[in-house]
């Protein structure tokens, strides 16, 4: 068990906390980065999916597990993202400044969202959100001058300074590469004076209102932040499908966004990299279960998204920390054997606010 001796106040902030951090971090650093010389190009693809739901749940985690607003539309924003970076580059504007621009488009539109529902909270909130990505996704299906319609666009290739970015080892570097820079920047947003109000807001708005935190605009910015992450995860998105059509942006991917940051762990950032490979590698799980199963149970319609739901019941229910989460007690019961207690993690009894009084 490792215990941390602060003698600084920088050490509350720092990136790592100890030389441990530092090591394992590093060689995780060189695995990632040679990963294409002994990966085939299917992996590689598998691999800059997880960059890409990751950059999308990083967004989606400021959102819900650092500010407590839920979204079930995230879905809307990587559509934003998506068809925002393709009209970008149809009209010859560089790679990078084209994400950036996509980007900062979709965290307008999560502004525009933020702003009008700070009234709402929990269920309602989430309706409000499902009710825009509707909304989106018929403006993407009709507006047909600038998505395309039904019939969909073409995605144009990622080229940047002469180089195809678009398939195999190149593109994997350019999501690696955009995952770290997300990383670094959301993870400097919260130890920031914003992200500590998130954090305050999502532990008591009461209290954090006492404190002379603005409600209103940091909620706003929480939504334009969460939204602008997503937009640049739907501009590498829509290289990653190659032909951008409405049925890319559905329902299930929102409900993919909250099950990955949701079984990965709430309020962590290692759970974000925990929930992607989950989410991505359970659907090739399922392909193949299809296959070995009896037609009458592998044919059932709508087994994907119905297997997402019952996984996202039972990991509320059983696990409400995540992988993440599963992942801290495994270390520590490992670390404090054969003295482990039973009850270290025990949850304790919840009390109704109305109860609380008493």
């Amino acid at each position: 068990m490792r215990f941390i001796f602060k003698t600084r106040y920088q050490q509350d902030i720092d990136l790592f906390k100890h030389n441990g951090q530092r090591f394992w971090y590093g060689v995780l650093a060189v695995l990632v980065l040679v990963a294409p010389l002994f990966l085939d190009t299917f992996y590689l693809g598998e691999l800059s999916l997880v960059y890409i739901y990751a950059i999308a749940g990083i967004g989606l985690m400021l959102l819900v597990g650092y500010t407590g607003l839920v979204s079930l539309g995230h879905a809307a924003f990587l559509a934003i993202g998506a068809y925002a970076h393709s009209w970008f580059m149809r009209q010859g504007l560089p790679l990078p400044l084209s994400m950036l621009a996509a980007g900062l488009v979709s965290a307008a539109a999560g502004a525009m969202v933020g702003r009008p529902t700070l009234r709402m909270t929990g269920i309602y909130l989430a309706i409000a959100t499902l009710a825009f990505a509707i909304i989106v996704e018929q403006i993407i299906a009709h507006w047909e001058p600038v998505t395309g319609g039904f019939r969909g666009q073409l995605v144009p290739d990622a080229v940047f300074a002469g180089v195809d970015l678009s398939r195999g080892a190149p593109f994997y570097y350019l999501c690696l590469l955009s995952t770290v820079l997300c990383l670094l920047a959301a993870l400097n947003l919260l130890r920031s004076s914003s992200g500590r109000a998130m954090i305050a807001i999502r532990d008591s708005e009461v209290s954090a209102q006492s404190m002379g935190i603005d409600l209103a605009r940091t909620k706003t910015v929480a939504f334009a932040v969460s939204a602008g992450f997503t937009g640049v995860a739907g501009a590498l998105f829509a290289h990653k499908l190659g032909y951008l059509a409405p049925d890319a942006f559905t329902m299930l991917t929102s409900i993919q966004l909250l099950l990955m940051v949701v079984v990965g762990g709430l309020g962590s950032m290692p759970g974000v990299f925990y929930g992607a490979i989950f989410i991505v590698v359970l659907p090739q799980f399922i392909a193949i279960m299809r296959d070995t199963l009896p037609a009458a149970v592998g044919q059932i319609p709508g087994l994907e998204p119905g297997l997402f739901g019952l996984i996202l019941i039972l990991f509320l229910i059983y696990e409400p920390e995540g992988i993440r989460g599963r992942w801290v007690k495994i270390r520590q019961f490992f670390s404090e054997f054969p003295l482990y207690r039973k009850a270290t993690h025990k949850r304790q009894k919840s009390y109704l606010r109305t109860e609380r009084v008493r």
